[in-house]
């Protein structure tokens, strides 16, 4: 029997099939429950808590007799934890009924309209619905006196001294309050703290949290708050609790909402009072196409009948009142299943283990894919081809696992293996101690990093072909004219020409440009070669340690390490490329094309005599650049920082120098004047 034949109207009998589902979704929503609202370590997403509580609900309607008093469907949240002393709420603090959809919220509609017995639209008060942890605060005369979790609606776990640690949470009220005054409202912790957060404790090797609301809401339950209190943690009030009468009230709940304001209490600035329900639909999706761009989380919209005395009169039900309802957006979470990972290479040569997932609707998308970032990443989850995964996807973020569900791993689940050479170009991979990423070491002849490659070879700073723009490179590789830096070489007049928007001229002028480039310097030549981490400082430092070429590409790491600056893992990154044929053949290919540099550079770059001094630019000079000046000293061996330090051998300084000649003469480092730098370096 299918999920359909037990509600089909007709099946007035209660089964023992029936009997062991209610069961079975029972024991599935207490123990969802409780990791949610007590451990704060949900295992499944809330899509999938949804659709059982809803299966649930609709098997209770369907056979009354089956209801119990310890249904999930009659409870809130989770029990008080005995760790904590237990508050009694005067008012339960109740739960809302949810809408998944326009035509679930146009029946709320309906219904309030029918039980009101109106005509005219209804006035609402719509607000984020925030996905944090529900509090309530007591206020004696101004004063904060208690505070509470939710806990089961009735009993909620004393935090008082957690939440005083909450800086947007005033201690003493402001203006004319009630004496007694009981906020209801929303923890949370705002999403770039979040990150931040976690990022910090992963740093330190600490837990970190699956999401904004598993951290506020366990940064609310820690036993010591001055642990609570080093956490981001911030407030917004969304209605009163219980409230003394020696202070007249609004009659609307935006009207009280915006009294609690005035006392002191943050509310939310996305807060708007709409009229029936299309402007409520209306609001419902801007705050959808907005949601990623907002600070904190959150998973739909609450709307509530505006007018408090409507709602006396529209009342509660069992677990909710009937005039607010949570209209849920699209999960940004849900299960499925993966059945296979690719390997992709990235633009810089990184290789991403990619999921190949059974298709599930995340976020309003479609979602067949997920990143699964790095072997770090899929040895922390434990995450096996085969595996019943939770991900995520957020705005326009790429689709990602977050979490496995290992009770539902299979026996015949499979490890996840990464290549040994590069999918694409079948070059060897790398993956240095201590980084996560694994790359590919084929750089130059790699189509995944073809662009980027040849955008920087032909860079102004490495071998400054003039002309040669993104646009035309990304148009040869379209074409398949180049595949390496050494296809710019085999180019000629005739082919360019006859591409869109070029001409005789234009080619003309392109391969000279790229004639002129051959005759380069060995610095130049090793920087435009695009090696992991060297850039134009260290590239000049190997031309002058080194003299030449092969002594450079056949070098060890030790000897690669003796070169100023150079440490173990840029040692690495150089020693690795050179030992890829593939590196190795297009250098081969480029030299057999004509580029060169004069040998009497390579001499005179071995006896560099300012070697082991360093050098600081600042202000405006006359006769050169300071990018000029900057690779005259470099191509005698000297180093070129940004800021002063006591190490700085001297500073230079042109017109209009700042903060870094200020410095320089605090500490007594030598000035030398644009003139001093030009006799400098013609000694």
């Amino acid at each position: 029997m299918n999920i359909k034949d037990l509600f089909d109207d007709s099946n007035a009998e209660v089964t023992a099939e029936i009997v062991d589902r209610v069961a079975q979704l029972r024991a599935l929503l207490t123990r969802y429950n409780r990791e949610y609202y007590e451990l704060d370590e949900p295992s499944v997403p809330d899509a999938e808590y949804d659709r059982l509580f809803r299966e649930l609900q609709q098997l209770e309607q369907q056979y009354p007799s089956l209801i119990t008093a310890s249904s999930p469907t009659q409870k809130v949240g989770g029990k008080a934890l005995d760790a904590f002393a237990q508050i009694r709420h005067e008012m339960p603090m109740l739960s809302l009924d949810n809408a998944l959809t326009d035509d679930e919220f146009h029946a709320f509609n309906k219904r309030i309209a029918e039980r009101l017995d109106r005509q005219e639209a209804i006035e609402f008060c719509c607000e984020p619905k925030l996905d944090g942890a529900a509090v309530s605060i007591l206020y004696e005369n101004g004063e904060l006196t208690q505070s509470a979790t939710r806990g089961d609606g009735q009993i909620g776990e004393d935090i008082t001294a957690n939440v005083r640690t909450i800086r947007n949470i005033p201690l003493q009220l402001e203006g004319k309050f009630p004496q007694r005054l009981e906020i209801r409202g929303e923890v949370f912790m705002p999403l770039q703290a979040f990150e931040r957060y976690n990022a910090r404790a992963a740093n330190k090797g600490e837990k970190t949290f699956a999401n904004p609301r598993n951290a506020a809401a366990g940064s609310l339950r820690q036993l010591d708050s001055r642990i609570t209190a080093q956490r981001p943690l911030h407030f917004y009030a969304y209605s009163m609790g219980v409230v003394s009468d020696d202070v007249e009230l609004a009659t609307t709940h935006f009207g009280r909402l915006t009294q609690l304001q005035q006392w002191g209490l943050p509310i939310s600035d996305e807060i708007r009072v709409v009229v029936g329900a299309e402007e409520c639909l209306a609001y419902y999706h801007s705050i959808l196409a907005r949601r990623a761009q907002l600070r904190y989380e959150i998973d739909g919209i609450v709307v509530k009948v505006n007018d408090i005395a409507l709602q006396q009169d529209l009342g509660f039900v069992s677990r909710a009142p009937r005039w607010a309802i949570a209209w849920k957006f699209p999960a940004q979470e849900e299960m499925t299943v993966i059945r296979d990972v690719d390997f992709q290479v990235g633009r810089t040569g990184a290789i991403t283990p990619v999921a190949r997932l059974e298709p599930v609707a995340v976020g309003g998308v479609i979602v067949a894919n997920a990143t699964l970032h790095n072997a770090d990443e899929i040895e922390r989850l434990d995450i096996r081809i085969g595996d019943t995964v939770i991900i995520r996807r957020a705005g326009d973020v790429i689709p990602q696992v977050v979490q496995v569900v290992p009770e539902r791993r299979p026996a015949d689940a499979r490890m996840i293996t990464f290549p040994q050479q590069c999918p694409v170009c079948n070059s060897h991979v790398e993956r240095i101690a201590g980084e996560a990423v694994t790359r590919c070491t084929g750089g130059l002849i790699c189509a995944a990093q073809r662009r980027e490659a040849i955008k920087h070879f032909a860079s102004r700073k490495a071998m400054d072909i003039d002309g040669l723009g993104e646009k035309l490179i990304e148009l040869l590789i379209e074409r398949e004219w180049i595949k390496s830096p050494a296809d710019l070489y085999r180019l000629n007049e005739r082919e360019l020409a006859y591409l869109p928007r070029m001409g005789d001229k234009s080619a003309k002028k392109i391969i000279a440009a790229i004639n002129a480039s051959k005759e380069t310097t060995l610095p130049r030549f090793l920087y435009a070669l695009g090696i992991r981490e060297v850039g134009e400082a260290t590239a000049t430092n190997l031309a002058q340690h080194f003299g030449d070429l092969e002594r450079i590409a056949t070098a060890s790491q030790a000897e690669l390490e003796e070169v100023p600056d150079v440490g173990a893992v840029v040692a690495n990154h150089i020693y690795q490329f050179f030992r890829e044929p593939h590196n190795q053949q297009v250098i081969d290919d480029l030299l057999a094309l004509g580029v060169h540099w004069p040998a009497l550079e390579q001499r005179a770059a071995a006896e560099a005599t300012l070697v082991g001094q360093t050098f600081v630019l600042t202000g405006t000079l006359s006769q050169m650049t300071r990018d000029e000046a900057k690779q005259a000293l470099q191509a005698r061996g000297a180093k070129v920082t940004g800021s002063v330090s006591a190490k700085t051998t001297a500073v230079i300084a042109g017109d209009n120098a700042g903060s870094k000649l200020t410095k320089a003469e605090e500490l007594g480092i030598t000035i030398l004047s644009e003139a001093d730098l030009i006799d400098l370096l013609q000694k």
